[in-house]
This record gives C-alpha cells, sequence and structure tokens, in this order.
C-alpha cells in the first residue's frame, strides 16, 4: 500500500509539471490539501452565516409567496465580485467541478444547523432538457452533489421536472421574472415524497421566482416541507 501511494504521488507530481492544478478562483497553484478553490480564497468568499438564522434575508423573501420551513445561502452575490466570477465559470465555462466544491463546503455547514438536520432529500432546480442539453449540465445538479455528499443524502434528479423552455432571467423584473416561470414545473411521482423535508436548491436566489414555482410544485406532495439553499443570495 505505501508503495502505491509512492507511485499515486509520484505521478501526481508529474503530471502537475504539465497540467498544474490552479485555484479557480486566483489562478494561484492549489496545494496537495487543496480542490479547484484555494483556501485563502475560500476564507475571503462573503460568507452569510444564513443557516444559523430562521429569519434571514432569504428565508423573508418567501413570506407571503410560498410555505418554505427554512431558506438560506452560503454567500453574497455582487456584480464584478470574485465569487460572480467563479458562478460564470459555472455555469458558462464547464467547470462543475465549482459547484460540487462549494456545494461541499455549504454541505459541511447546513450540517451544524438545526434546521437542516432533518433533510430527506435534495433536489436541484431543473433546468429544461433543451437548455440542459446545451449546457452540457445543470449546474444546480453540481452544488446538489456537493451538498448531498457532505451531507450523507440523497439527491432526487429526475422527478421535479422544467415542461417549458423558457427566456433567461437575467434581465427580466420580479413580475416578468415570475410570468417567466408561473406553472412551468411540474412532479413526476408526488407519491415518492409524501411526507418528505426535500432541501431545493439553486446557484443564485435574486427575486425567488424560479425557487417559489419549484416550491409550489413540490408541495403537492402530500405533508411535504420544503426548505431552500442557494450558494450565493444577490
Amino acid at each position: 500500500m505505501k508503495i502505491k501511494n509512492t507511485i499515486a504521488t509520484f505521478l501526481n507530481d508529474f503530471l502537475n509539471l504539465f497540467y498544474p492544478r490552479l485555484c479557480e478562483a486566483c489562478s494561484n497553484y492549489l496545494f496537495k490539501n487543496e480542490d479547484t478553490i484555494c483556501t485563502k480564497c475560500l476564507f475571503d468568499l462573503p460568507k452569510t452565516d444564513f443557516h444559523l438564522n430562521k429569519n434571514n434575508p432569504v428565508s423573508i423573501l418567501f413570506w407571503g409567496r410560498v410555505n418554505i420551513s427554512y431558506a438560506a445561502s452560503y454567500y453574497t452575490f455582487s456584480k464584478g465580485s470574485q465569487f460572480q466570477k467563479l458562478i460564470h465559470k459555472l455555469k458558462y465555462h464547464n467547470k462543475k467541478e465549482i459547484g460540487i466544491a462549494l456545494g461541499r463546503h455549504f454541505g459541511e455547514s447546513l450540517k451544524k444547523s438545526e434546521f437542516f438536520k432533518d433533510i430527506d432529500v435534495i433536489i436541484p432546480v431543473p433546468l429544461h432538457t433543451k437548455k440542459e442539453k446545451i449546457r452540457g449540465y445543470n449546474q444546480a445538479e453540481m452544488v446538489a452533489i456537493g451538498l448531498g455528499t457532505a451531507m450523507q443524502k440523497p439527491i432526487a434528479i429526475k422527478n421535479l421536472v422544467r415542461l417549458i423552455h423558457t427566456e433567461s432571467q437575467t434581465k427580466k423584473n420580479k413580475l416578468e421574472r415570475w410570468q417567466n416561470v408561473d406553472n412551468i414545473f411540474d412532479l413526476l411521482e408526488p407519491s415518492s415524497l409524501i411526507n418528505k423535508h426535500i432541501l431545493l436548491v439553486d446557484d443564485v436566489v435574486t427575486t425567488g421566482s424560479t425557487l417559489e414555482a419549484c416550491a409550489h410544485a413540490l408541495l403537492k406532495a402530500e405533508g411535504a416541507k420544503v426548505s431552500i439553499a442557494t450558494l450565493a443570495y444577490a
């Protein structure tokens, strides 16, 4: 075993000469114990600690709109920030590992929160099959994979579906965002979520319209509870 580990270390060091492992945030070299994002950049990213406070800004966003048990975002999002660059890479530059890595760190924090201890299943906000085919993957699913790994919870990716391909939400106002996603999500097997506490996952929450529409669909399952976790709050 010791010989195998030595050989593996040698091969990794050799490959790093030609394909160096760089931090996706700052482009500096990663140490052996670092993955995707270096320790310094992880420390510098603007954490919210919303998962420790039930009445945080993300939870308040859904008051009077849909019955959400708890909601939290791990980071704050601002234009031009280092974090925005990470999200851009995740969504548009095939950097799936960013979503998984940040989701894993988020999951380690959620495990310490009393509000998220009884989660039964994790469900990412789905992309329409047309959009997912173009992008190659669903970025929310990558975040869910990281969360599921850290929290040791199952992930369901085929139950909640997006029925209609819609325009991007980026340049729409609050009303337009809601109209753009109204009634476009549905559950294929509501019975599989009866009495389950569902963690609904996305990369960034802005107005909450997409998450609200998803939550309404998930709450069709008898006795289901829905909580929300996003990487960032804009």
